[in-house]
């Protein structure tokens, strides 16, 4: 036999043998089915706010001359294997992947929910400087754990909440709407409750000494100020006038059924029928208010006592250990709150202005949970404002405090998240700058 010839035909079966070999594994791996290489982070759900992106990129194998395509909402959106989604608008979105070859397809589905700009958090009120400019708002954002400052003139470039020597101090959400409301001549304007965009506002006006709002329905509502409670049309924001048997300086209000209740310099609490804003009964007594516990009773503070007013408007007063003092001569939103998962109150013992160290914790019908102190401030750090928030979202009590002492002090900021079973601090955030923090507002 002859070698040298029968080597070119040896070469050229194993090379039909080999490219018959690879025509097979090649149709072999058109008939194999994609599959997916890793299971999706916390099985495909994610969040993120609005004007962000989100790279989805699904590790699959046997993808050979696979046909990609992408729905978000059943509508179509790409065709690549990887896919960026913009958040344009919130709400919550099913996006689709699909990868298809000759051997079948896979579908691998997300569920994103997108935030608004200003939803997934909370905000914090904020005084100002006295005669250095007006008051600020500032956001926590829960995902990041970081304070966002200066929100509202952010979002609202043109706008202002002067003049400078109006004190931003309070805010209160009310059917999407979030009304800020501040003192000494400054404005009461109304933001959308999720992206801070100015819907409108009572102008700026010597005179003007707004401390609160209530709302009472679509079309009504209250504002307190430093000469008594007025009603507002919230289609026009036009101002009525003065309700009548209520006296002195009025500050926080609460609506609970058909009733509002309305704290008075002068008065204590003032309860108002909803419907015509008659007076229907007062309680002497009451400089601090108000918290709604999980059972439906309205709880307020003053002197040595704790007063929880239930559905038919019955007064309860519980003694507590310390003197509960008012706000009036530099008005600041009670110092009290209230659990939505337990039935408890929180309420600070402060100086006669703010400055507290100390939190009590009441749980209705047990006295001897007011016998010490709930909790202690780290050394150093005074309450100031309301400085106590109970947030739902996180069950945790949120603290606001500065530095003790005066001056640069003041410029000394932490926000401590307190566990409200334990009293353990879950987290702090500290900042600087002279914010004068007033009052924390958590969507509801």
């Amino acid at each position: 036999m002859n070698f040298k010839k029968s080597i070119p035909y040896l070469f050229a079966s194993l090379s039909i043998l080999t490219i018959s070999s690879c025509k097979k594994d090649n149709e072999k791996a058109l008939l194999l089915q994609p599959q997916t290489t890793e299971s999706l982070k916390n099985n495909g759900k994610d969040s993120l706010t609005v004007n962000d992106t989100l790279l989805l990129h699904p590790k699959l194998a046997n993808t050979k001359n696979a046909i990609y395509s992408w729905t978000v909402n059943g509508a179509r959106t790409g065709s690549d294997s990887v896919y960026t989604f913009k958040a344009v608008n919130k709400g919550d979105f099913k996006i689709s992947f699909k990868a298809a070859t000759a051997g079948g397809e896979i579908t691998v589905d997300y569920q994103i929910h997108v935030w608004d700009k200003y939803e997934n958090g909370f905000y914090i009120l904020n005084e100002g400087w006295f005669g250095h400019g007006t008051g600020t708002v500032s956001f926590y954002r829960y995902n990041t754990n970081k304070m966002e400052d200066s929100i509202f003139v952010k979002e609202n470039p043109a706008k202002d909440l002067n003049p400078v020597s109006s004190t931003l101090q309070s805010g209160v959400v009310f059917k999407n709407k979030f009304y800020l409301v501040s003192k000494v001549g400054g404005p009461m304007v109304v933001t959308n409750e999720y992206n801070m965009k100015e819907l409108a506002r009572i102008p700026s006006q010597g005179g003007n000494d707004w401390r609160s709002f209530v709302g009472i329905n679509e079309t009504k509502g209250l504002l307190s100020s430093g000469k008594g409670v007025f009603p507002v049309d919230l289609n026009t924001l036009a101002i009525g006038r003065t309700i009548d048997g209520i006296g002195g300086q009025v500050g926080d209000m609460i609506k609970q059924g058909g009733y509002i209740f309305v704290l008075s310099s002068t008065d204590g609490i003032v309860i108002l029928n909803a419907a015509d804003n008659k007076v229907v009964k007062k309680i002497p007594g009451v400089s601090v208010g108000f918290t709604r516990t999980i059972d439906g009773n309205i709880w307020a503070a003053g002197g040595t006592k704790l007063f929880k007013i239930n559905a038919s408007l019955d007064v309860e007063s519980i003694t507590v250990p310390f003197t509960v003092f008012g706000s009036w001569g530099a008005w600041h939103p009670g110092s009290i709150t209230a659990s939505t998962k337990e039935n408890a109150v929180f309420i600070a013992k402060n100086e006669s202005f703010s400055g507290g160290t100390k939190l009590y914790k009441y749980i209705p019908g047990n006295d001897a949970s007011l016998q010490a102190p709930f909790l202690m401030l780290p050394t150093g750090k005074i309450l100031y404002g309301a400085g106590l928030s109970y947030n739902a979202k996180l069950d945790q009590l949120l603290v606001n405090t500065v530095q003790s002492g005066f001056g640069e002090n003041f410029s000394v900021n932490n926000l401590y998240f307190y566990d409200p079973i334990t009293a353990a601090i879950k987290k702090t955030v500290s900042y600087s700058g002279y914010y004068f923090p007033s009052v924390i507002v958590s969507h509801q």
